[in-house]
């Protein structure tokens, strides 16, 4: 919690999101995942509870070919 906000943060080791996708991963069906595999639904669904329903903030931190992470920012 910091400054009236409780801050929530997940990191994986996985492989990175590329540069040409990460301007794109919460818009609306937007996959990297093959035909059917995927609804591309998750990440933008997240945003917008997050930034329209709960008045905060999702950043996204990627170092590709290393990790991801995401911070969420919620007012208290």
């Amino acid at each position: 919690k910091i400054d009236n906000k409780i801050i929530v943060e997940v990191k994986d080791n996985g492989t990175g999101i590329s540069q040409k996708a990460i301007d794109k991963i919460f818009q609306p069906f937007f996959t990297t995942k093959p035909t059917g595999q995927g609804t591309g639904l998750g990440l933008s669904l997240s945003y917008d509870i997050v930034t329209k329903g709960h008045g905060g903030e999702i950043k996204v931190e990627t170092k590709e070919g290393e990790s991801t992470g995401f911070s969420v920012i919620l007012p208290v």
